[in-house]
């Protein structure tokens, strides 16, 4: 009876703690419920005193909350103070940068789905539709990728001025400047169009509308500087560059070696005050054809001509490319992907004061620029490359997989290429997925600067595995270079979205969950002011407030994922009934199990966390994999819960649930705390573990999606570049893929005939004729197979190049007639 009464006692505080109960509740429930189970003789007067005392302490506590602080919380304050890191700058400037979105959800164990599905869907404006439909689609037209990647190496002169005369340099710009005002959505899709067709085009289009003079003038330039640059960069006039990273700073933009001195000197014939600098920098997109710099370096003020700091740091400036002392080097070349890259360096450049960014008031503010600039540019313009990645692969891989023949079938049925192809379309259904959710928090005013370190991340890494397993398949097409190769040159950039904008390795291990554990997380911040307050007794009621609402976050999260596990997540909220219900409880369940992961490894771990890299990666793992499954769902249901787009959301979910587990797993074999670990393995999973990779049936149902011309791969495939001429290998595919799929019905009769004794023949075009004869086919049956056996023989050939005094000429040779074309398909 005993054992009945403490087990009541334990499942009526779990309910409490599960339901996040309020304080009253708390103090009015534990007594009606103890007097209760003694006066059923439920509880024995041995276990009575001391669950009574045990309640007792813990009201006194909290009735009595200056003996609290003193007793319990300023020992802790001040034991904290002594094992927390300390925090530089930089890092407090970072951790300022932007706001906390649905990343704080996540980061609650308990995310607001509602909230989430009420987040407006993408869309574009009549203008900026006409815009994709006009000049970009012109210039995607415009653009031969072959002959800008090895022969010019270069965009040719009328494509720059395409460029500039459309207005592409000032999509981010606002009409009141000259630029067209578009939205994150708009911007991005401009993007990824272009990206489609030519990579070189596009990033020469991203970084004037990424981290660059006109968005740091927008956010923080003066009137002047606005009016003297904004127009001029918005027509193309002035071409941008942004310099940061230093042979010695790279990833550690921190530690910026270039430098500038606060002195007098002389500018326009008069001496003014101003700053000379000193700079080497080095990878900087539009460097060799820039006309307007924007400089990152250190600032010093050893005179105190500026004020009272003689180390004002980090500081930005805008330079003319034509002042004394600036030298643009040679270009770079990056995997020979030619868009315009190069060293830039400074000797003795004199510049004004009010050349700085924000004049004056601008000096020593350059790394707060930095960050919360690039929380937003890293949002927008490589997701939007990596997700036209993603949909190049499935679209024109998934064409050449149906048409391409081996074994005498398209080698797209073939299990082995089913599973590399239903990764290529589950990984771009999620990648598009995130990158729109993001963008629609761009366009509603948000800055979430974790968030887009996530997409950042994991959106240019599931562009490397889908473009990979495209060369997979391709295989021998996929490898030979030309005109006529639609995913080389994809191939070859990867490495460069992995590497800007924040290299993907120190992304994963030390940003995304280093800086969302503070960030997002709903107390550390607090905890973290708190310790830093000067003012001791602020201090102290700062923190105990926020210390223990941080303990009711744990014991709310513990019951939580303990009910949660051991129900995998029924009986949780769920917003949506159908397919989705069950995805919405198990990342309920997953969010729980992320938010009491996080707080035992910051308690267990404190300032060691930070060093602990691999584990930190995990937890961002966990965390991020959770933002792109909520994105998946969120896209299935604002796109109307389709019966046929389920197997993509099934495919992004299980295998986005698959990768937490996999990161949870890793993290508690590899937390040194073992016996904590333990606990959290049964509390997680007391079941055993539940989540799996997509099934193999899975694998088929979204394999076959990219082998069949329909509604449901179009929508995946939406906003690249697209076209039915026939002298472009995209057109080719898209006229291959329907006349194939028009002709199967007849492969298989012939096949069939062929199996029953029917037929006797070898070749296509025997078999053909053969069947026609016997009445099995029709004259219209014929035309069908032989203009599918026609493009697929077309489909299947790579370029080839003569030769001319032993180097290659760069000479496209003439394609085969068809006529031989014919024969070797029949052959």
């Amino acid at each position: 009876m005993t054992i009945l009464g403490l087990f009541l006692i334990i499942l009526a505080l779990w309910g409490l703690a599960y339901g996040s109960a309020r304080a009253i509740v708390w103090i009015l429930l534990p007594p009606v419920l103890l007097t209760s189970l003694q006066l059923a003789n439920l509880l024995t007067p041995a276990w009575a005193l001391p669950t009574w005392l045990l309640f007792a302490g813990a009201l006194f506590f909290y009735l009595l909350p200056e003996q609290r602080r003193q007793w319990i919380t300023r020992p802790l304050l001040n034991a904290f103070r002594e094992v927390m890191p300390a925090m530089s700058s930089t890092e407090k400037e970072a951790l300022n940068a932007g706001n906390v979105w649905w990343d704080g959800e996540l980061f609650s164990g308990q995310p607001n789905w509602r909230q989430l599905l009420r987040q407006p869907k993408c869309h574009l404006t009549e203008r900026e539709q006409a815009f994709l439909d006009g000049p970009v689609q012109t210039l995607c037209e415009m653009l031969d990728d072959w002959h800008i990647t090895h022969e010019a190496k270069d965009l040719p002169p009328k494509t720059w001025k395409f460029i500039k005369q459309s207005g592409l340099f000032g999509m981010i710009i606002p009409e009141s400047y000259g630029g067209l005002g578009f939205s994150a959505y708009a911007h991005s899709q401009a993007v990824m169009k272009i990206a489609s067709r030519s990579i070189t085009a596009a990033v020469t289009v991203m970084v004037p509308n990424s981290l660059g003079p006109a968005k740091l003038l927008l956010h923080y330039g003066t009137e002047e500087q606005k009016e003297r640059y904004l127009r001029k960069l918005a027509s193309g006039e002035e071409v941008p560059c942004f310099a940061l990273t230093s042979p010695q700073a790279g990833s550690d933009a921190g530690a910026i070696p270039d430098n500038g001195v606060v002195t007098y000197g002389e500018h326009e014939g008069q001496q003014v005050l101003g700053i000379r600098l000193n700079w080497e920098k080095r990878y900087i997109t539009l460097a060799p054809v820039a006309t307007l710099i924007g400089l990152a370096f250190k600032l010093e003020d050893p005179e105190g001509l500026l004020g009272d700091d003689p180390s004002p740091g980090i500081t930005v400036a805008l330079i003319p490319h034509d002042t004394p002392g600036v030298e643009i080097g040679p270009r770079h070349m990056p995997l020979d992907i030619p868009f315009q890259n190069g060293p830039t360096y400074g000797r003795d450049v004199f510049i004004p004061i009010d050349w700085v960014m924000g004049g004056a008031d601008g000096v020593g503010q350059g790394w707060r620029m930095l960050v919360e600039s690039l929380s937003e540019g890293r949002s927008i313009s490589l997701p939007a490359l990596s997700t036209g990645a993603g949909k190049q692969a499935s679209r024109y891989t998934g064409a050449y997989a149906a048409v391409r023949s081996q074994f005498g079938q398209p080698i797209g049925h073939f299990e082995g290429v089913e599973e590399a192809l239903a990764r290529i379309g589950g990984l771009t259904y999620q990648m598009d997925a995130a990158r729109k959710l993001t963008l629609s928090a761009l366009d509603s005013g948000e800055s979430p600067s974790v968030i887009s370190a996530i997409v950042k991340y994991h959106l240019t890494e599931r562009y490397r595995q889908a473009i990979n397993d495209a060369m997979d398949i391709q295989g021998g097409s996929g490898i030979c270079l030309g005109p006529d190769n639609l995913i080389g040159k994809a191939y070859q950039a990867t490495p460069i979205a992995i590497t800007v904008e924040g290299a993907n390795i120190l992304t994963r291990s030390m940003i995304i969950f280093g800086q969302g554990a503070i960030r997002s997380h709903p107390y550390v911040l607090k905890e973290f002011e708190a310790v830093e307050n000067q003012d001791d007794d602020a201090a102290l009621y700062q923190f105990d407030e926020a210390l223990f609402s941080h303990i009711g976050f744990v014991v709310t999260n513990f019951a939580r994922t303990l009910w949660l596990g051991i129900s995998h997540g029924r009986l949780s909220e769920s917003p949506k009934s159908g397919p989705s219900r069950r995805y919405f409880q198990r990342l309920n369940w997953m969010s729980a199990a992320f938010a009491l992961t996080t707080d035992i490894a910051l308690m267990t771990l404190g300032g060691s966390l930070k060093r602990k890299e691999r584990l930190s990666a995990r937890l961002g793992d966990m965390l991020s994999n959770l933002y792109i499954a909520s994105a998946s769902l969120k896209r299935y249901v604002e796109e109307g819960e389709r019966q046929e787009d389920l197997p993509l959301m099934q495919w992004a979910l299980d295998d986005s649930l698959d990768r937490i587990q996999h990161a949870l797993r890793g993290l508690l074999r590899n937390m040194p705390v073992r016996p904590l670990a333990w606990l959290l393995r049964v509390v997680i999973f007391p079941t055993g573990l539940p989540f799996h990779k997509p099934t193999d049936r899975l694998d088929h149902q979204v394999a076959r999606i990219l082998l069949s011309p329909g509604e449901v791969r179009d929508r995946l495939t939406q906003g690249i570049y697209t076209t039915d001429d026939q002298q472009h290998r995209v057109g080719q595919l898209e006229r291959a893929l329907i006349a194939v799929a028009a002709a199967t019905p007849h492969e298989k009769t012939l096949r069939r005939a062929k199996r029953a004794g029917q037929l006797k023949s070898r070749d296509i075009q025997s078999l053909i004729e053969e069947a026609i004869g016997l009445g099995i086919l029709s004259d219209s049956d014929r035309e069908a197979l032989e203009e599918a056996d026609r493009l697929r023989n077309q489909i299947i050939q790579v370029n080839t190049f003569e030769r001319l005094n032993g180097s290659q000429s760069g000479k496209r040779k003439e394609s085969a007639k068809v006529s031989k074309l014919n024969k070797l398909g029949a052959a």
